[in-house]
């Protein structure tokens, strides 16, 4: 099953990577910018750059595949990016 749902990764301004999922990025990425209800990760690091995005899944899918995406090592996230 196929959704609105999406995984998606910013560059923090500390060149970290933050990895969550949202069924509207505009919006979310708006909030983590602003901070009106971004994550608390992300308060402290702004400016964000929407990095990467997988669309098309549902909100269960969505959360496994952040799940996963979240434990790979670095260099396998910048691999993706690319």
């Amino acid at each position: 099953m196929t959704g609105d749902w999406c995984v998606y990764m910013l560059l923090c301004s500390d060149n970290t990577l933050y990895t969550g999922v949202t069924n509207n990025i505009e919006k979310r990425l708006i909030a983590h910018n602003t901070g009106s209800t971004g994550a608390k990760y992300t308060k402290a690091r702004r400016p964000v750059k929407l990095v990467y995005k997988e669309d098309g899944l549902s909100r269960g899918e969505s959360l496994k595949r952040e799940a996963v995406v979240r434990k790979l090592p670095r260099a396998v996230k910048l691999a993706l990016i690319k």
